[in-house]
């Protein structure tokens, strides 16, 4: 689905949207502003590179950051559920991962978290393992990994 569809579908069903990236800093955001008349849906968009933004700006416990790396579906899931207590929006998605170069065993590069929050539901996460694509093709592919599950939820 492209951006302008989706954000259509956003707007017929009255959802606002609101975005929480790290690795991609602020791609997914930019992807839905470049859209004419996305005032209309797009809410706002949290860009928490560091641990610090995400605890402050979206409420994700140092705890669930200390237990399991901000690369991590239980991180992906507080900044989505940050996301929308944070705002005025009904639908959030999120975005952690290595977008490289480097990474470790256990975390490799290319290795992006998602979530889907949408008010009154449950949250969604899932891990997708992009691999050694570079740095601009892990951010790319995050970028439109998160446009495809805000898509599949409008």
């Amino acid at each position: 689905m492209n951006v302008a569809d989706l954000l259509e579908r956003s707007k017929s069903a009255n959802l606002r949207i609101a975005t929480a990236e790290s690795c991609t800093g602020g791609m997914v955001a930019v992807a839905l502003t470049d859209i004419p008349g996305s005032s209309a849906v797009f809410e706002r968009g949290f860009v928490t590179y560091t641990n610090e933004a995400k605890i402050q700006m979206l409420g994700v416990l140092r705890e669930t950051l200390d237990a399991y790396g901000a690369v991590s579906e239980q991180v992906a899931q507080e900044m989505a559920d940050g996301a929308l207590a944070h705002s005025d929006a009904q639908v959030a998605v999120s975005i952690t991962g290595i977008a490289g170069p480097g990474g470790s065993e256990y975390k490799p590069e290319g290795r992006v978290c998602f979530a889907l929050a949408v008010e009154g539901g449950e949250t969604i996460t899932e891990t997708i393992e992009f691999g050694a694509i570079g740095r601009l093709g892990v951010r790319k592919s995050a970028c439109d990994h998160a446009l495809d599950i805000l898509g599949r939820v409008l």
